[in-house]
Order: structure tokens, then sequence, then C-alpha cells
């Protein structure tokens, strides 16, 4: 995703995304809609790093001194459950006047933190390891600059608001501005023990410490100084920080394998959803990564939710019932709105509330629209809640009638797309950065532009709309939506595909001309259920060549293109989530080898990365003895990429479930290289349970099955 787009009337100007130090890693914790980014030391120098809270940034410099410098790093890291980051470091040399110094390497440092209640909380402990009494100067050096997010990835305001000095107490600094919004923004930092000295930007604490002696200090960072930071609000604290997180890594079923590093993926996959899920009156929505799209995203939403339905329903409740209730009731070319369109994203900064950019409410995405009604379609099959669709209904029909309006514009009855003015995204499907729609000639598309997923999209929300109008009663209904998909089908077969290659265009242009590009786009119609099977195995064929397949996974962009970049955001980088939505896709068509063979390179690439999979990554071709080549500025973690792997079961497995049915389907499973049993307990069926177990004997994978409750059904092919 990218929402940054130039506008020659805006107030601001764009300039580069400040990409982390290299080659110190960053690492992220969330709490609602506050997070933290910082180095391996856990300090924050100002560039892509800093505390966050609402879309600005209210600590900007957070470094720790000890002696004269950073002390050495020994390690750092985000416990496997995401609510602790811990780093280790121990002091370098320190002089002394008139004696031999402090030799390095006697007194270790600990820094512990963890986010709670949109507050940042720390401890730092120091260990003394020297025979003698240990004197050291321990310093703080913090700054709050209250930038917007848009800011600190690259733009340039004409105006800011005020930044008041900062103020100073006892055992605290404050800081404060007045937006041009005419909202005031406040930090403090905040220690348990009174420093030797401070000021506004730096507090200094001279330590002591005896032989095999040990000291802690306390600091919390937050809107305000509460209380003063304690050993006991510390702990209390994370208490609850750590249940909290353990209650929202329980929903839904559990999944293990007999293999110890598979299960690491799964429950660094599960963790991460649990980070980025935030709790909403509608209730949880997954925002979509840390740092920059730390926000509710629609289309990533509904994607992530997409992802794990099968095993955790309640999700996509959320999402839908949040957008739902955000969805367009108006027409505005600023927000790109027209009623009944499904948001694309929302933000909370001062550029966004001064509409220096249209991204406070904006929907100016093609695709969310029918992904979304496609979901809620997924969701009544999957849970047979029909009282929540009755609920729905009324944004489904208005969600549906834009996608005929959209439709009725076009001449061959296509769902396309044209900013409506500037300052908003110029292409608005999942790939929107400005370049990655393009003719065969490497020229750009005159709009309106319709791309091959989105009709895909459409074709699943129009069978959605047909079957859920005949549950209703209304076979008139239900025949018109499946005439319209039917139609769909024709138009995309006759328009989009290209037989020379046994492959489909990206998009027509506003001249109904094909985009006779290759990319990865297809795969998503695969996972629709659009193309006609002789056409699906084409498709799968291409995707697992050379072209596509890096070893790593499947690249957004044929290798033989004329924009082809492996280090560009959208033209030939990998993306987990498309990688697995393409694996379901095929997987719909009988595939299982190939989707097996993804399910590992994805598992492969996961085991260099710490178990987890970032937002994309380089297109390289892998080598031996070498890692994916990463990508400067992805979000880590992702929500879509941290629900790839779960996606990706699905596939390996063949599994379905079909609630109102009271039936599990599982056809032609096969389990991923190198795992002999999968195990998954309590999957949640209507008013009752069923554990499978899948394993290996031989060349075919057996199911186990145990139904508790009403009777489940467990429907076998192979």
């Amino acid at each position: 995703m990218n929402d940054l787009a130039p506008s020659h009337d805006a107030p601001v100007e764009w300039g580069e995304i400040e990409e982390p130090r290299v080659p110190q890693r960053l690492y992220a914790l969330k709490d609602r809609d506050t997070f933290i980014v910082a180095d391996s030391h856990g300090d924050i120098v100002g560039a892509a790093d800093g505390l966050f809270h609402d879309d600005t940034r209210i600590l900007s410099r957070w470094e720790l001194i000890l002696g004269d410098r950073s002390p050495t790093l020994l390690s750092g890291a985000v416990g496997q459950d995401n609510v602790y980051f811990t780093s280790h470091g121990l002091n370098r040399a320190i002089p002394a006047p008139g004696g031999p110094g402090m030799p390095p390497g006697v007194v270790h440092l600990e820094r512990k933190r963890f986010l709670w209640d949109e507050r940042l909380y720390e401890r730092i402990r120091l260990t003394n390891y020297a025979p003698e009494v240990t004197d050291l100067p321990l310093a703080f050096r913090f700054e709050a600059d209250f930038r917007d997010m848009f800011e600190v990835r690259g733009a340039r305001r004409r105006r800011r608001g005020e930044l008041f000095p900062p103020e100073v107490l006892g055992q605290s600094v404050c800081f404060r501005y007045e937006g041009l919004d005419g909202v005031g923004r406040t930090s403090a930092v905040a220690f348990s023990e009174t420093p030797d000295e401070i000021g506004p930007a730096e507090a200094l604490f001279r330590v002591s410490l005896g032989t095999e002696a040990r000291r802690e200090l306390y600091i919390e960072v937050g809107d305000e100084a509460n209380e003063p930071p304690s050993r006991e609000r510390y702990r209390a604290a994370a208490a609850r920080a750590r249940f909290a997180m353990r209650e929202r890594r329980r929903n839904g079923a559990r999944i293990s394998t007999n293999g110890r590093l598979f299960n690491a993926w799964i429950d660094k996959s599960r963790a991460d959803l649990a980070l980025l899920t935030t709790p909403m009156p509608t209730g949880p929505y997954p925002y979509a990564g840390i740092p920059w799209f730390s926000t509710a995203f629609g289309r990533d939403g509904i994607i992530t939710a997409w992802q794990i339905l099968w095993f955790e329903p309640a999700l996509a409740k959320g999402v839908l019932s949040y957008l739902a209730s955000w969805q367009a009731q108006e027409s505005s070319a600023f927000q790109d709105s027209e009623p009944g369109k499904i948001m694309h994203e929302t933000r909370r900064g001062e550029m966004a509330s001064l509409g220096e950019v249209p991204f406070g409410r904006y929907y100016g995405g093609v695709d969310t629209t029918p992904l979304f009604v496609a979901l809620a379609g997924a969701y009544a099959e999957r849970t047979g809640d029909y009282a929540q669709i009755d609920r729905w209904w009324p944004a489904l029909e208005r969600a549906a009638s834009w996608l005929v309006t959209m439709a009725d514009r076009h001449p061959l009855g296509l769902i396309s797309y044209a900013r409506a003015m500037d300052g908003g995204l110029v292409n608005q499907g999942w790939k929107d950065s400005g370049d990655s729609i393009f003719h065969g000639d490497g020229r750009f598309p005159q709009g309106p532009v319709a791309l091959v997923e989105v009709q895909g999209y459409a074709f699943a929300a129009y069978r959605t709309m047909a079957s859920l109008a005949a549950r209703r009663g209304d076979a008139a209904g239900a025949e018109r939506w499946s005439a319209r998909a039917q139609h769909l089908r024709k138009v995309v077969e006759e328009r989009f595909w290209m037989p020379e290659v046994g492959f489909y265009g990206i998009a027509l242009d506003g001249h109904n001309e094909l985009c006779r590009v290759m990319a990865s786009n297809p795969g998503h119609l695969l996972f629709t259920g659009l193309p006609h099977a002789d056409r699906a195995q084409l498709v799968g064929e291409r995707l697992f060549s050379s072209d596509f397949f890096s070893g790593w996974g499947l690249r957004t962009l044929a290798v033989h293109e004329p924009r082809y970049n492996p280090m560009s955001y959208h033209n030939g980088s990998v993306w987990p989530h498309d990688t697995a939505l393409s694996a379901l896709g095929l997987s719909y068509y009988g595939e299982r080898a190939g989707v097996v063979k993804l399910t590992s390179a994805m598992f492969e690439c996961a085991t260099q990365l710490e178990m987890r999979l970032p937002e994309l990554y380089c297109g390289f071709p892998r080598a031996a003895g070498e890692q994916p080549v990463a990508y400067p500025v992805a979000c880590l973690p992702q929500a879509w990429a941290a629900g790839s792997v779960f996606m990706l079961l699905q596939a390996c497995l063949g599994l379905s479930i079909d609630s109102e049915a009271a039936q599990v389907e599982v056809r032609d499973p096969m389990l991923p290289m190198g795992i002999d049993r999968l195990s998954i307990t309590d999957l949640r069926i209507g008013d009752g349970g069923i554990d499978l177990t899948f394993e290996r004997q031989g060349n075919r994978v057996a199911v186990h099955s145990n139904s508790r409750g009403p009777s489940l059904r467990v429907r076998y092919s192979s």
C-alpha cells in the first residue's frame, strides 16, 4: 500500500522516507493507537523511529549513554509473545581523572520495555561484575518533535504549529505542541528517581555500584506525567499487558505440528496478529502494519480476516462491522467517496485533520467495496450467522449498488477507477504505487483503469449477493446478481486473456486497450474462482516458472517485463500475502504440490527472518547460503504477512467449512515439507467443535477427527 501521492496545490511537498539505520534492526511494540519503533539498543534517534500516538510522534529522541557513549550492544529482541523488548549491553572503557578508569565489559546493562494503556514502561538494570566499586555516569537524551506520521514519511509542510519549550520538573520533563488544528498534544518523560542533573533534553544519574551490586531505574513515557514510576507500577502494568496478549492469542482454534520451527512460525504469526489487532466498539480490527500503517485499512483488514476465517471468524465479524459503520454516505472528490463505498484508510493526525492529506477518512480504493461484500459471503458460509448478515444487509445492498453504478458507467460493465482529484492515489488496487500499472511497452495507461483482480472480486461479490438474495426469498434478485456475475466472467475471459502467453493481462485502460503485462494479479483471480479450469492451469504453470517464482515466493511482476525491478515496491518484489492468495486460488483448482512448494518457500524465508515475514522483500533469485534480500522500509510486523501462513495451510490441506451443513470438507490434503503431523484443536463450528489431525502415511495424508457437541461431519476426498 502507498498513501503518499504528490499534489501540485497541496500545502506539503514530498521528500524521501527516512530509512532505518544500517545495519541496525528496528523493533516495534504496540498497544491500541500507540506504538514504538527503536533500534537494537532500544534507542530512538529521530529517523524512521519514535514513540507514536494517534499518528503523531510524541518522542523523537530517546538515547541511553553509559559513560560518554552508547554501550556495546550484545543483543536486542522482541519476545515471542510481542509484549517485551529487551536489549543487553555492556560498558565501554570509561576514563577517570588521574586514574586508570573503568575497564570495558564489567557492567551489564539490561533495558526492558513494554507498552500498556498507551504508555511506555521501561526498566534499566545495571549489574556490576567488577571486583571493586564502580562509578559511572548514566545519561538519557530525549526530545519530542510532534511530527505527523506523514512528515516522518517524507512530507515537507509549509507551516507547523507551535512547539513550546520543555517544562523541567524534579523527576520529569513535559513537552507540548499546539497544532494548526487547534489540538494540544503533550508527552512526558518521568523517572523513578530524581536525576543528579536534569534539563530540557537530558537527564544524568551518577551511579555507584558495589561488587556484584545491581541497581534498577524505572521510566515511563506517556501523554502526561502521572504517579512517579516505580517497580510496583512496572510489574502491575506488565502483568496486565501479558494477560491481555495471552487472551488475544488464544482466540480461535489451536494449530500445531510435529515441527518445532514450523510451530515457532505459527506462534509468531499469531503473536503478530494479536499485537496488531486493536479493540474497537464494533469488535477487533487488525491494523495494517508498523510503522507506516498502524491504523485501520479496509483492504488489509478484509484480507487478513479472510486469511484466518477458517479457524477464527470473529476477526471477520469485527472487520465487517467496523467497515459497515464507516461506509460512505455522500460524494466527496477530496475523500474519493461515493455512497456505498467502503473505506480504504483512516488517519487521526494533524495533517489529516487539516485536510493537508485526504486520508482522515479516505475511500480511494477500488477493490475494498467488492471485497467487503465477498468476505460477508464467506463469513456466512463459515459461521451460518445469518442474523449478523441481516444486520449488515443494508450496508451490503449499498455496497453492491455502488458496484452496479460503477459497472453501468463502463462500456463493458467492468469496475474501474480514476482518482477524483490530485492528492489522492493514482492507482487504487492493492498495487497502489504510481508506477505499478502500465502497458507492455512501459507507458502508463490513461484512466479509468479496470484491474483484472478487481473484476474477480466483483465476480465474487455478485455471487455472494445472489446467494444471500436467494436465501432471503428474493429469487428475481438472485437471478439478476447471477447474470451480472456470468456477464463479468465472459468479459474477463474475452478481454483480459492473452492466448500467446497463456496468462491474463493486468488491466484494461480507459480506451479498453489491454495492458499486456504479466503480473501476479491473476493469482487473485484464481482466488475468486472466475477463470475456467483450463486457463487456471496455464496461469499456475506460469506462476511456478522462474518468471515469477524467486525461490522465496511469487514476484509481483514477471522478470522480463519492461518495468521489472526486484528492489521496487510492486514491480518485482515478493509480498507474502500475494503469494498466499495465489496459493489458495491454485488449491481451489486442485493444485497441491505447487502449493506445498510455495508454503515451504515462505517457511524457509521465515526461518531466515526470526520466524516472521515482513510486508515485502526483494525479488532477487534465491541463492544457496544467502538470506532473502530485505526491502529497506518494509513494515514489520504486517498483518496480512503474518496471516499468510494460515491461508497457506488451508491451501495445503484443501480445507473448507460449511457451518450450516455442519461439515468440514478436506480435499486431497498434503502437508508442508518436513511436517508429518498437523493438529487443529477446538475448531468451532456452530455450537460444536471438532479436533482434526492430519498425518502422513506413506504417499497419502490421513485425517482423524474427534467431534464435540452437535454432530459434525468430515467429508474427505483424494
